[in-house]
Parts: structure tokens; sequence; C-alpha cells
């Protein structure tokens, strides 16, 4: 929704936004175009109202110097300014960064949410009206979470035509649907599912995703208690519940502990999934949990898991870039500015408040356009009712999520090993120093504009972290029982994945993942002085060049060394060897040591904390186990564990890897060849009228192209024509390009020219993708499981994946066997019979 007030003048295209914004961070492209496309000022026709990353901070100091003249002594524009310019001190993360004064969306500066139901309902009611708050809350582009906890276990009895409940599971596929259908820029919106392990269903819970293409649209994590880990740590049984934890359960099951342990750990080494949330710790430290009889009891976590949050609360990141605190990085001198840093953690908070008022605003104009829709009150009730609640949290607890980023560039910097005993204390003391700064800013805060609504110095008398406060600072301490905290809770530490990018540093409390990396370029081979290091299975020429992480190559350049240099690899080892990231890289860090790094930085941080172990592919489920019991006993809110290669594994099937016989694989040419004949296969994608072609060798399929049908801007193709010729050739630059071509019915040859710029950019990497998985020779039935499993970020794109795939089951052999069960009657003896999934025991079939 467009304000009346005209706020930009100068328009600019992508093209010159994109150029400016590469100079603005020195060649950097991923950096210029993660800006251009997530967070430059843009309206709903696609015109760019900001050149460069100045413009953006610009408007973000206006907003927040806007806010302050309304509380005493407050910051001008150009101290914010400052403060924020170049992504240099400190950064709003995400949803503030594109929002704050934005005239050109209705949307939230939450990067958070957590919903759930009042009195925790399990009836069909509340399960809907959870699933439309949270398509609600995506299409205004927050991250939403919420726990399952309060749906009746598998097999309970209930009132209603069913008689008995289906369980946690089929309302998990639920969620996860919606999520899939909900699209925000150019991205998926985000969905946390949790569960408590004291759940009677928490065992079908932990195994929901292990099935192919189950859940993709959602990450879970279990809610595990004290009482749990001891019966998995002493070998002993385990007592489930429903309603969870009643001294008057409805339902009891008792388990072994141990079992349920391994299978948590079997699948979290398999997948990467499920997250464990240690739920006592979180609760036992969580200031808010101090008010929870007043609406502030901690049910669930955002996606990330860093912000755990009671129902209807929300929370705004943003992040200080240790690396810019560190005095003559990279020398024997270096040193941390730690008076500056917390001079600078006091104004983050204060930032962060004005930030509050300014998500209030928002939330006043997403309310007026739902009464200005032309809906009846009935169907806009839930979402006016949930944005309402939204808004008295909000107001009410002023809640904030101040973190950090460049935790691995930081210690680099400093000559500090990351992992090793001198980085994690040195880390601890940072975060310590930085809990100190934040609540005193709060504190202080407070002084000037008041306490949030519901403080109460008692009811927080004998929370943990508040007296860890006490203990660091006595005069803090006495400081917040006479004037209050404006902000019921303060610190987390996120992710920083785009953030980082644009601060080019390493993300979060992470390592550096590597400080060297290759990536390729296509070039044109007819460039002589261009250097062809391959040529690929389609003919394409393409050049590798080395990337250095932009704090390494700064190391370099302290160090005397040419940063332009074209380096052997040999050489590139050595450097690396010399540098202060070797041995410290996300792959090299002890496991160990940096879970005992997390719970140690925990015990300073009021929320949580999103990390990732990272391990190679070959280790033990054991270890994983080992790591979890570890990250619970050293003090962790949760723990993630990534072993290489275990998603992408699951991704593609719920089955152990088979080994194929490679004379099962059709044969084909390690070339492509000039010229293929071709299938036209036409479909309907949303309204639109679009069309395939399929090149096969020996009548099986060999590569895809998908483009507009009968279109000013499509493919122009009568009707009558169902087969032809894709020939390969190359336009006057040397690029590669396909045309197909067909025979009139005079008996002339028609060519249609470059079938590949027929496609969106989008639709057209996914053909690359098939066709690429089409050239190996992957037998066609598994492709289409394949295209079934892909996550993909729009309604439109679904459609167009669902013709590619009826497409490509034209070429399915009759009888091949089809993995699921028959919808009529439950047989999984399900087989392909001329395109469509026949069931052989009812003869049911469905195509499509």
């Amino acid at each position: 929704m467009k304000v009346k007030t005209k706020q930009k003048t100068s328009v600019f295209s992508q093209d010159e936004a994109f150029k400016a914004s590469l100079e603005y961070f020195n060649g950097d492209d991923l950096a210029a175009r993660v800006w251009v496309n997530k967070y430059a000022l843009k309206d709903s026709d696609g015109n760019i109202y900001e050149a460069t990353p100045n413009d953006m901070h610009r408007r973000i100091a206006k907003e927040i110097a806007r806010i302050e003249k309304r509380y005493p002594n407050p910051m001008s524009e150009e101290e914010v300014f400052n403060l924020i310019k170049d992504f240099k001190y400190i950064v709003p993360q995400g949803s503030p960064m594109a929002g704050i004064g934005n005239p050109y969306q209705v949307a939230s500066l939450s990067n958070c949410f957590v919903i759930g139901n009042d009195g925790d309902s399990d009836s069909y009611g509340g399960i809907m009206k959870i699933d439309q708050e949270q398509v609600q809350l995506m299409k205004r582009r927050g991250g939403v979470g919420h726990d399952l906890s309060h749906i009746r276990p598998k097999g309970s009895e209930v009132k209603n035509s069913a008689l008995t409940s289906t369980g946690i599971v089929p309302f998990m596929e639920r969620y996860s649907n919606s999520t899939r259908e909900v699209a925000q820029d150019g991205r998926r919106g985000a969905l946390m599912l949790s569960v408590s392990i004291n759940h009677p269903d928490a065992e079908d819970f932990i195994d929901a995703k292990m099935e192919q293409g189950k859940v993709t649209g959602a990450n879970v994590s279990v809610r595990i208690d004290d009482e749990f880990m001891k019966a998995v740590k002493n070998a002993t049984s385990y007592t489930q519940k429903y309603p969870v934890f009643s001294e008057k359960p409805k339902f009891e099951k008792e388990i072994d502990a141990s079992g349920v342990w391994k299978k948590i750990v079997h699948n979290a080494w398999k997948s990467a999934e499920p997250g464990i949330l240690f739920w006592d710790t979180i609760a036992r430290e969580s200031i808010p949990d101090c008010y929870a009889d007043l609406g502030y009891k901690t049910v669930s976590t955002n996606p990330c898991g860093e912000i755990p949050l009671c129902p209807y609360d929300s929370c705004r990141l943003l992040a200080i870039n240790l690396f810019s605190y560190v005095n003559k990085p990279f020398t024997p001198e270096a040193s941390f500015d730690f008076d500056l840093f917390k001079k600078h953690a006091a104004y983050a908070q204060r930032m962060m408040d004005d930030i509050i008022d300014l998500e209030l605003e928002k939330i006043d104009a997403i309310i007026e356009k739902i009464d200005a829709d032309p809906e009846s009150s009935e169907i806009k009730a839930t979402e006016r009712n949930l944005w309402k609640n939204i808004q008295r949290k909000a107001e009410e607890g002023r809640r904030t999520g101040i973190g950090i980023t460049a935790e691995g560039d930081m210690l680099a910097a400093l000559g500090i090993k990351y992992g090793s005993q001198e980085g994690n204390d040195f880390s601890v003391e940072v975060h310590k120093n930085l809990a100190l700064a934040v609540y005193r800013g709060s504190v202080y805060t407070a002084k000037e504009r008041g306490p949030f609504a519901i403080y109460d110095s008692e009811r927080e008398a004998n929370n943990p972290f508040i007296l860890r406060l006490k203990e660091a600072d006595e005069q803090l301490y006495y400081e917040m029982m006479e004037y209050g905290r404006r902000n019921i809770a303060l610190l987390t530490i996120a992710p920083t994945g785009t953030t980082s990018l644009m601060t080019q540093t390493s993300s979060g409390i992470e390592p550096v993942f590597l400080p060297v990396y290759k990536r390729r370029r296509k070039v044109n081979p007819n460039d002589k002085e261009a250097r062809v290091d391959f040529v690929d299975e389609v003919g394409d020429s393409w050049e590798e060049y080395v990337v250095f992480h932009h704090r390494f190559k700064q190391w370099m350049q302290v160090q005397g060394y040419d940063v332009n240099k074209n380096y052997t690899q040999q050489e590139l080892d050595q450097l690396v060897k010399e540098s202060p990231y070797y041995k410290a890289t996300s792959n090299d860090v002890d496991w160990l040591s940096k879970v005992h790094m997390q719970g140690a930085v925990q015990k300073w941080v009021d929320h949580s904390i999103s990390v990732t172990i990272n391990l190679p592919h070959d280790v033990s489920e054991e270890l994983v186990g080992k790591l979890y019991l570890e990250a619970w006993q050293s003090g962790c809110k949760g723990v993630t564990v990534y072993r290489d290669g275990s998603r992408s594994g699951v991704l593609i099937s719920n089955e152990e890897k088979e080994e194929e016989n490679a004379e099962t694989l059709t044969a084909f040419p390690t070339k492509r060849p000039d010229v293929l004949t071709a299938d036209i296969v036409r479909f309907q994608n949303n309204k639109e009228k679009w069309i395939a072609f399929i090149g096969s060798i020996n009548d099986q399929p060999y590569e895809i192209f998908t483009g507009l049908a009968d279109d000013e801007d499509g493919i122009l193709l009568p009707r009558w024509v169902t087969n032809g010729l894709i020939i390969k050739n190359r336009n006057a630059d040397g690029t590669s390009r396909y045309d197909f071509q067909y025979e009139n019915k005079r008996g002339y040859k028609t060519t249609i020219e470059g079938l590949s710029h027929k496609f969106d950019p989008e639709y057209w990497n996914y053909a690359k993708l098939i066709s690429s998985t089409l050239r190996y020779g992957m037998p066609i039935n598994k492709i289409v499981d394949l295209i079934n499993s892909l996550q993909l970020d729009s309604q439109s794109i679904n459609t167009w994946k669902n013709g590619v795939v009826r497409a490509l089951k034209r070429y399915v052999e009759d009888g091949t066997q089809a993995k699921g069960r028959c919808q009529s009657c439950n047989s999984d003896q399900l087989v392909y019979q001329e395109g469509c999934l026949t069931c052989t025991n009812c003869g049911s079939s469905k195509c499509g």
C-alpha cells in the first residue's frame, strides 16, 4: 500500500541499482545482488528507489531519529546514521532493514512470531485458527513457530464422525503445506513446529520428516525435559502423558527413554532433524516466564530456535558487528575496544526500543488495512484479533533481540584460534560485557521513558539470569530495582545469514566456513584471452577462479601478500596454514569445544543461540548422542547438528542409498548431440498456457525446455505441432542456444530460436536440474519422485512442477512400481500405467 506523501523521487532500474551497489561493496557481486533483491526499497511494480545501502541506512536513520524526538535526550539522525552506515557497527536485520520507512508494503518489522491457543485448545476450530494465523503472519514477512503438545494423541476418543483422533502428524503436514503456499517477496515462509517429549505422539513427530516429501515446509524440534535426559543417562523408563505433565492425565504411556533417544540421535545423524530444545533450561532461565501467569509462558521458538517466545509475542533482530571493534586487526598489536563496544551496545538497545515504536505503527497500519478490506467482519475476525494480540504483547513487554555477527572473524583478527580455550574464554568475556551493557542501557532507557508495563522486581528475584547480572554488577542490579527495565528480555544470537554477506564477515557466533574456495563462470571459448579450465557435458566452457573470504583477504593484505596473484592450490594451502583461520573453520573446530563454548556463552544470553555443530560425513551416531548429552550438561538451551551430506540424502530418498548397476542406466553419449528429436507436451500453469519440449535419444528423454505458449512474450507454436527437432546452435557472442525446428503443413521447415531465452529464470534453473538428471540416465520414475520432493517457493512454480511431472510420466515404462499407498484401498501395489498411477489391487487410477 502506498502512502500519500511521496518519499522518493529517484527511480532506478535493477541494473542501475546493481551497478551502484556493486561499487559500494567493492565488486562483491553476491552482496550487491542480495541487497538489491531483498532490501532495496521497491514498490509492487518493481520500481527501485534506492541505489546503494547508504540510501537504505539514511531511510532507517531518519525514522529512528523521528521516534527519538518523542523522548528526552534524543539521538540525531546523523548519530544514528553513523552507527549503522556501511554495516560497520550496528546492523538491523531482515524485516527491520526492509520495512523501516517503507511506504510500499504493509508489513511487520518483526522477524519472529510464536502463536498458540488460550487454554491449549485442541479442537478442530482451534487447530484451524492456528493455521490461519500462521498464514496471515507469513504474508507479512514473519517467521512463525508453534507447539503441538496440546493436540490429543493418536487414537484418543473424539466426539465427531471420526470417533478417534488422528494425532499430531497429519497436522504437521497441514501446517507445513500452508507454509509452502505463502510467498514472501521471492522466498518461502519459515516455520518451526515443536512438541514435548512428554507427549505420547512424540515418537511419531520425531519420525515424521524421515519419509520423503513429508513436512518439507517446517523445521521440527523436540522439547526435552530434564527428567527425560536423566532417564536416558541412567537407562531408566520415562512416562509420557496427555495432557503433558498433567497430575491427572487422561492417558499415560511408559517408554524406554534410551530407545526414543536413539531414534532422535539416528534421525538427526541421518537428516539433521529433529533439533533439540532443552526445555527445562529454557523455562528456568527465561525472564519472561517470571510473568507466566500474565500470558508470558514460553511455548515454542522461532524457526531458527534463537528466540523462545510466549503466544502472540514477537521479536525484532539486530546484530552488532564484532569485527569492527578490533583495533589493528591481524597485527601483533591487535586489541578489542571494549569501551566503544559497550557504548554502542547501549545505543543498540535504545535503537531497538525505538524500533518497537515503529513496529507498533506498522501494526496500526496492518489493522487499518484489515478494517478497510471489503470482506465481512466475520471473515476478518481471526486476522484482526491476531494483530491485536501481537500489538498488546509488543506494547506491554517491549521484547528485543540484540545479537552479534562476525565472532569468527573477531577472534581471527585478534590472533586467537576459534574453538581453543583462549577463544572460548574471550568469547564469554565479550558476551558478558554485551549483556551488562544492554541491560544497563535498558535500565537507563526506563529511567527516561518508563519501564515495560508489567515490570515487577519481586517476580524476577530468583531468576538465574538476573542473579548472574547481580553478581557481575551490583550497581546495575540495584538501579534496575529502582527504575525498572524498559524491555522484558533483550538478547539473542541469530544466524545472520544474508546480514553477514553485507557485513562481509563470518556469520553469527559461527566460525568461518572456508577462508578460500573456488567458483566457476562461463566463458566464451572463442575469446583468445579466456582461460578454459573444463568443458561440461553440453559443451559449455568454464573458468575456475579463487574467491577469498573478505577478512582472510584483509589478513593477506596486512601480511603483504598479493591478493590478485593466481595462486596454485599448494600455495593456497600454505597461505591458509600461516593464517589465524588455520584449523579454525566450521569443519575443523573441535565439536565438544564448540558445545562448551555455546553453553558458557548461553549464560549471558537471555533468549537463546542459533548455532550448528558441523560434522564430517563419517562420524558415528554415538558421537551425535554424546554431543547432545554434553550440550544439556553444559547449559545449552538447544542444539542442532549437521553431518556433511545428510540433508541432501534425505531429500532425494527416504530409503538407504542403493548401489545401482551401471548397466541398468540409459547409455547416453557423453557429449550432447547437435540434434535431438523432440516431443511437445502442453499444460496449464495457473491460468497460463505452457508448453514443454522434451528432447529424446532412442525414445528416452534427455532434456526438457518449457515456456509460455501462444503468447506475445512466449512461444508461438500451432496446436497441431506435436514433435520436431531441438538443435544446438551458437549465438554471435559464442554462447549456446537451443532452437526448435518443425515442418509446417506445406513441408517447409520453421525454426523457433532460443528456447532457453523463453524461460522465466527460476523455471530455467529448475529445468536445468531436471535435464541434468535425465542426461545421466536416472530412471524416469525416480526423477518424478525427485521433482515431487522439490521445495518450491510459490504456487505458480508448483503448478509448473506438476505440468512437468505429467509430461515426464508419459515416458515411465508401464508396470514400473511407484511409492506410496492407494487412497481407495490403502494397498501399496501402485504402478505407472500409461503415465497414470494405477492400483493393481483395486483398479483405481489417478493421473497428473
